[in-house]
């Protein structure tokens, strides 16, 4: 596979804050967990009138320290990146308790439980309710900051990156973590529609990421490049192991994910089946019916 350049270092405190960039702040929730590295970073923009990304799982300690942290300055927005309980689940209590608005895509794009992915360790918040919805290029000001919304589908339909463009950084959520590959889960999430979004990513001219989760990326570029690398090496994977006569996701991400931590083969699955849903409309791949977890998958018949 592509030799992604992880950042796997990173040195904090739950629930004190640091300064990570001039006029930026980073506070990181203690909720470590496989799929969320070391916790769920809040950044906090700007001094006095203030926004705040991502307000992290819902933890009654985790909102102390926010609390303790923005003492005496005024909240203005509460920016959310994706609907994911890690990223959100603080968000309407976190609102209430600074009378700032929400502000995202939209809420939960898949409303019902059983049509949802898998439950992750981060699950979906279905109570988000944005106070306003934005798109691609809205963007948000204060008085000695400005943030522009970059939309990336593919973790999911409603992910937004967030631009500083005074600083030439973005913070990205979970469509670009520095310490592991992003989990792209059916039936919302959309591995043409991630690619799609790093090229996007490619066309910008950030110099530094932040992610909700881990350290912050930098020579972003590089990184985006190895990552979309390694998607389209994993496409081609697959349908080696369809070759082999491996036709079900369970044997392939046995074989692709061997290496890999068994608590994470369910994200795996997940990816395999986006990869395949993918492979099934290019026409390289097919099935019978909708692509699904338990469908039988074959090599496309090339007339």
């Amino acid at each position: 596979m592509a030799a992604i350049p992880f950042v796997k270092d990173i040195h904090f405190t739950p629930g004190v804050a640091d300064m990570v960039a001039p006029g930026v702040r980073r506070v990181i929730a203690n909720n470590p967990g496989p799929y969320t590295y070391t916790g769920s970073g809040t950044y906090i923009i700007g001094e006095g009138d203030i926004a705040v990304i991502d307000p992290g799982p819902n933890d009654d300690a985790h909102l102390e320290a926010l609390m303790k942290t923005i003492d005496g300055e005024r909240v203005t927005h509460i920016l959310i990146t994706h609907t994911h309980l890690d990223h959100c689940g603080l968000a309407m209590k976190f609102a209430a308790a600074t009378g700032a608005p929400l502000i995202g895509f939209g809420a939960h794009p898949v409303r019902e439980k059983k049509h949802d992915a898998p439950a992750l360790d981060e699950g979906a918040d279905y109570s988000y309710a944005p106070d306003e919805t934005i798109g691609d290029g809205a963007v948000i000001e204060g008085p000695n900051w400005r943030i522009e919304a970059v939309h990336t589908p593919g973790h999911l339909s409603n992910h937004l990156c967030f631009a500083l463009p005074d600083q030439k950084a973005l913070f990205t959520g979970d469509h670009m973590m520095g310490w592991a590959t992003t989990v792209v889960a059916p039936p919302d999430g959309d591995m043409s529609a991630y690619i799609q979004s790093l090229d996007k990513l490619l066309a910008r001219e950030d110099e530094i990421y932040f992610p909700t989760h881990g350290a912050p990326i930098h020579n972003p570029k590089r990184f985006v490049r190895a990552v979309k690398t390694h998607r389209l090496m994993r496409d081609a994977q697959i349908v080696e192991q369809l070759k082999k006569g491996r036709d079900n996701i369970k044997d392939i991400t046995g074989a692709l994910y061997a290496d890999v931590d068994k608590r994470l083969h369910g994200a795996a699955a997940l990816n395999v089946l986006a990869h395949l849903i993918r492979l099934v409309r290019n026409g390289a791949v097919s099935c019978d019916g909708e692509p699904e977890m338990k469908s039988a998958f074959r090599l496309a018949d090339p007339s």
